[in-house]
């Protein structure tokens, strides 16, 4: 009777275990689900009270151990879920999820090598496991078989799987291909990736441009484009309105399209509708660019005709539906906020334009009007007002969506990356971004961090603006974005920053700004400054330009980028100048203007580099070479010390490693 009795109990005992490991599965599926953060920490906090009681009822639960490991790996305590997984497979060998697990823990411990193992181990066990593969996928990649991840991507988007990560793993991989001949599958991709909304598609550009230079045969200077082959191109469509393509040939084949366009319309006085959809995506493209692409003087003459002629139909009543077309031409050469009729553009909102155009609309007119508005609360925007409104500096770099991340606590990853204790710290850290650029960085942490605000700071007026307006239609609240002259005010009243990040140097037209000074008076002991150990923008190329602006005490204006560009486009052949023709931002007139009329001062690197090497005062805890891999700590704190000795042997500078510092004192 007593044994029996005992069965019984031990059956009800697995059941409510069983009952239990249900409810927390469906709580954590609810906490890494679209859910706001409240709800998902309370899921969280759910699915541990469930597995708590599960694992009380039946102590050697395999499922539930190993659950119990992904909520521990999820809070970034490794330790505890490789302890809790092991633990699990020690009960029941025979489980492919936990060998899954075991993968995606050691792609977080950075051994992408020991992670593709687990994987192969857990397909050996289950041929059709879709997570399995999917690691194989981010363990290919991590070990930089870019090609290989690739592929695994692209088999499971065949199998009907729209996974977030598969979506941005093939992306991250699409951007390391080297595309040497045209494939149509990938073009398919390409397609593919382009019409996924959430994917950062500025980051496709230079895989974009080699499959288009690929389809239109641009190596060959006697290919023929035809413009109404072009306008039905769904790639070029999608490349033209979501991303910004790197390539001196396909930057003469949107040029050649638009005057292609352009003379069609001046021949037939109008703009067909088999054309619209094409000059709507140059007009978008072409302000991504800052307006950076060259204009014959025939075209300008055109297009000044236009703008007379929608001037006047705006003076005479003209209805919508009749300025269109004009409004499409303009906006392929200029921002029309910059026209003289821009302020009757006004009467009416964005929606009350038909929907193909509001894109252009928006980028053209209505998302710069409000970026103005953005400016006037800043004493800076006195220093725009003598400026022509064409030689307006505009945001860099132009972006549209930010990457993909998981959401994480700035908390857990200063324990369990950085090694440090947080009990000191408060309920939300302070971030500050110094050099923020156009914000996508900046506000990548505010969204994915829980725990954290963060002031974003930026010489650019134009970029505060355009980050700010982003950070608004996006809607991260905690955030905020200022030049530097708020921040060091913001310093001087005593306050503290938690964690500094350094982003694009201040140049040497801040005359009164010291980084390093900055970096010391806005922290207490305990704040971790990240920075890198190189300086971007320092081609030949660049230098030369440098050089020959301050030869003829040339000025950042839109007529003389343009030349400077001009000048490099025809000699792009020349070893000094390939270099400068491979980086992105030599594609847009912002990029151009911060790198020749706005370049990165080295000395303020330097300065902070002699500030944080102080080991009575601070403390390197983490570093990461070019690949993002977790470098001894030892060594580098060698080449540290040897380099304020004044050893250039050992110098950092110019390695590009990312280093964390922490303040002792």
């Amino acid at each position: 009777m007593q044994a029996q009795h005992h069965n019984q109990s031990a059956d009800q005992q697995q059941a409510v275990a069983a009952r239990l490991l249900i409810q927390a599965q469906l709580a954590y599926r609810e906490s890494n689900g679209p859910a706001s953060l409240v709800q998902r920490t309370k899921a969280r906090a759910e699915c541990r009270g469930y597995l708590k009681d599960a694992l009380a009822a039946e102590p050697g639960h395999p499922a539930a151990l190993g659950l119990l490991g992904r909520v521990e790996m999820d809070d970034g305590d490794l330790e505890a879920a490789q302890t809790l997984f092991t633990r699990s497979l020690d009960l029941d060998s025979e489980q492919p999820q936990q060998h899954i697990n075991l993968g995606y823990w050691a792609l977080q411990s950075e051994r992408p090598a020991l992670a593709e193992q687990y994987f192969l181990q857990a397909l050996d066990m289950d041929r059709q496991s879709a997570p399995a593969f999917c690691g194989v996928a981010h363990a290919k990649r991590m070990q930089g078989a870019f090609d290989v991840a690739y592929l695994h991507y692209r088999k499971l988007l065949e199998t009907g799987l729209e996974w977030p990560s598969i979506y941005s793993g093939m992306l991250q991989c699409a951007a390391q291909l080297d595309v040497a001949t045209a494939d149509q599958d990938l073009a398919h991709d390409a397609i593919a990736l382009l019409s996924h909304d959430g994917l950062p598609h500025q980051e496709l550009g230079r895989f974009v441009a080699a499959i288009i230079r690929q389809q239109y045969d641009l190596e060959d200077p006697n290919a023929q484009i035809f413009l109404d082959a072009a306008s039905q191109d769904s790639l070029l469509l999608l490349a033209l309105n979501k991303t910004l393509m790197p390539d001196p040939a396909v930057e003469e084949l949107v040029t050649l399209l638009r005057r292609s366009v352009l003379a069609e319309v001046a021949k037939t006085a109008e703009l067909r509708d088999n054309l619209q959809p094409l000059a709507l995506a140059l007009a978008v493209y072409v302000d991504r660019t800052g307006y950076a692409l060259p204009a014959e003087d025939d075209e300008e003459r055109l297009v000044a005709t236009v703008n007379d002629s929608i001037k006047a139909q705006l003076v005479l009543g003209d209805a919508q539906d009749q300025l269109i077309g004009s409004l499409m031409i303009s906006a392929m050469y200029g921002a029309l906020f910059h026209q003289p009729f821009a302020v009757d553009l006004g009467a009416w909102n964005l929606v009350d334009w038909p929907v193909a155009m509001q894109a252009t609309m928006a980028a053209s007119y209505y998302d710069r009007a409000m970026e103005e508005a953005i400016k006037q609360s800043f004493d800076e925007k006195a220093e725009e007002l003598h400026l022509e409104k064409t030689d307006v500096p505009q945001a860099w770099p132009c972006w549209s969506t930010l990457s993909y991340r998981t959401q994480a606590s700035l908390k857990n990853a200063l324990t369990h990356e950085l090694g440090l204790t947080t009990d000191h710290c408060p309920d939300t850290l302070r971030i500050m971004v110094c050099g923020a650029r156009s914000g996508q960085r900046a506000m990548e942490l505010a969204h994915y961090l829980s725990d954290v605000e963060v002031i974003a700071v930026d010489e650019s007026l134009a970029n505060i603006a355009k980050a700010t307006r982003m950070a608004d239609q996006l809607g991260i609240s905690n955030i905020v974005f200022w030049p530097w002259s708020v921040a060091q005010n913001f310093i001087a009243d005593e306050h503290k920053v938690h964690w500094i990040e350094v982003g694009r140097l201040p140049s040497d037209n801040m005359t009164d700004l010291s980084l390093a000074a900055l970096v010391n008076a806005g922290t207490n002991a305990g704040a971790i400054v990240h920075l890198h150990t190189s300086v971007s923008e320092q081609t030949d190329g660049d230098r030369q330009i440098r050089q020959m602006i301050a030869r003829h005490n040339l000025k950042p204006t839109r007529s003389t980028l343009r030349q400077l560009r001009k000048m490099v486009m025809n000699n792009r052949q020349d070893p000094t100048w390939q270099t400068l023709t491979e980086d992105s931002d030599f594609y847009g007139l912002g990029g151009c203007r911060d790198r020749w009329f706005a370049a990165q001062n080295a000395e303020q690197l330097n300065e902070l580099m002699a500030l944080v090497s102080n080991e009575v005062d601070w403390k390197l805890v983490k570093a990461r070479d070019t690949d993002g891999h977790s470098l001894a700590t030892g060594p580098v704190q060698k080449q540290i010390q040897a380099e304020t000795l004044g050893s250039e042997v050992q110098s950092l500078m110019g390695q590009d490693l990312s280093v964390y510092f922490q303040k002792r004192r």
